[in-house]
């Protein structure tokens, strides 16, 4: 090896140590952190997203904590703190949703943050039947409005992403 090849590989390590973020700054810490701890820093990320794009992509990465969460929260015994973690997600979602249907632009052309949302709510929707199965039958209603808002919000997004689309009646007329 060449001084010069040699002289390069030293100033591109020495750059690349005082230049690259520590690990835990890029985000590799969060593997050894408790789940209570990983949902606290996506539910603040989700917080402090500063546009309904970056909402989107941080409550997409939000959906399966919650979910477990809530999931082992049911099994504890605690139906309603369940429920109640279910519909700030809800919640979270409509509010979300709405954010980006006000964006001018066109999602069909520009499907950041829709998507990964939309597969979010996909998921959410699979671990609110798992959830569903786990309650006692008389707890059914109130899970069951959460999954049909999820629903009703994840058909939204289809709807912004393929906009073209023919359209069902979503209440046929009886015959």
């Amino acid at each position: 090896m060449s001084r010069c090849a040699s002289f390069r590989i030293v100033c591109l390590a020495i750059i690349a140590t005082q230049c690259v973020a520590p690990r835990a700054a890029l985000g590799f810490a969060a593997t050894n952190a408790s789940p209570d701890d990983r949902l606290a820093a996506e539910q603040s990320a989700y917080d402090q997203a500063p546009d309904a794009v970056a909402k989107a992509k941080a409550l997409a990465k939000l959906e399966p904590d919650v979910f477990k969460k809530a999931h082992d929260t049911l099994l504890a015994g605690d139906d309603v703190s369940s429920l109640a973690q279910l519909e700030r997600f809800r919640d979270e979602t409509r509010t979300t949703v709405t954010a980006l249907e006000a964006i001018k632009g066109n999602a069909q052309d520009h499907p950041a943050g829709f998507k990964e949302l939309q597969i979010a709510l996909r998921e959410a929707v699979r671990e609110m039947d798992a959830i569903l199965l786990d309650l006692p039958p008389d707890k059914h209603p109130w899970f069951a409005a959460v999954r049909s808002d999820l629903v009703d919000s994840q058909n939204e997004l289809i709807d912004l992403l393929f906009p073209n689309l023919p359209h069902k009646e979503k209440n046929p007329s009886p015959s």
